[in-house]
């Protein structure tokens, strides 16, 4: 088994990388920075890491370009984009509209939409190669129009419906060439990380889950996956959520 992971760094994408190690797959990681030790197994010899930067998804002429073409020369069986962003320094999540800024929309759509989206777009040239690949983009329940009765969290409420949305119109472009692919939003669930830290404290019992946990779960539901699900937008247990 092949699988890419775009967003390594993340704490859900190192898990999935240890995870998918741990049952001997060849895992291709991206990510800003070199993995730490500390979240691979002891033996890693099927992991290549690749560093980019975010800027280079924009480049025609990008030597990232030249390593997806390496990459996806051979095939590959699974690739989970888990580019996410929710607060950082002066960015938080929204409780009124009035909290609401250019500055933090912009932030948020630049990591949660524009960059998966550019993500989906790099690899793309190259799916052909795979034709059976399943493609999972981590999105966010709260990302959900339909689902949402608390409202609140613009900026990344907002971020994660244009994900799916781009996921969705994607999905249908993607079933023209390659009917036996399958192209998802997932929602990981509730995952101790830094992105939840903060939001911890008044959690109901057992929602709260560690990486390692997640990622085997959502392993387990995208072994499951068939081209009929592909542009769902799904929980973490394989049941669709509404858009």
């Amino acid at each position: 088994m092949h699988v890419v992971i775009l967003g390594g760094n993340s704490g859900i994408g190192a898990a999935l990388t240890a995870h998918y190690l741990q049952q001997q797959a060849q895992v291709s990681v991206f990510s800003r920075a070199a993995l730490a030790d500390a979240v691979l197994p002891d033996a890693a010899p099927g992991l290549q890491q690749y560093q980019y930067q975010p800027e280079m998804l924009e480049q025609a002429q990008s030597p990232l370009h030249e390593t997806l073409k390496t990459v996806f020369s051979q095939p590959v069986d699974l690739v989970f984009c888990c580019l996410g962003l929710l607060h950082q320094d002066q960015l938080q999540p929204e409780k009124s509209l009035r909290q609401l800024s250019a500055a933090g929309l912009r932030q948020a759509f630049e990591v949660n939409t524009i960059l998966p989206a550019l993500w989906l777009q790099a690899i793309w040239p190259w799916l052909s190669q795979s034709p059976q690949v399943k493609l999972c983009w981590l999105s966010a329940k709260v990302g959900s129009i339909a689902d949402n009765q608390a409202g609140g969290w613009h900026s990344y409420r907002a971020s994660k419906a244009a994900l799916n949305m781009l996921v969705r119109c994607a999905s249908i472009e993607l079933k023209r060439s390659l009917p036996q692919a399958t192209l998802v939003a997932l929602h990981p669930g509730t995952t101790d990380t830094a992105m939840s830290k903060p939001f911890q404290r008044n959690l109901p019992a057992g929602q709260l889950q560690t990486p390692a946990d997640t990622a085997r779960r959502l392993a387990a539901t995208v072994a499951d996956l068939t081209p009929a699900q592909t542009g769902a937008l799904l929980h973490w247990d394989g049941s669709v959520l509404p858009y």
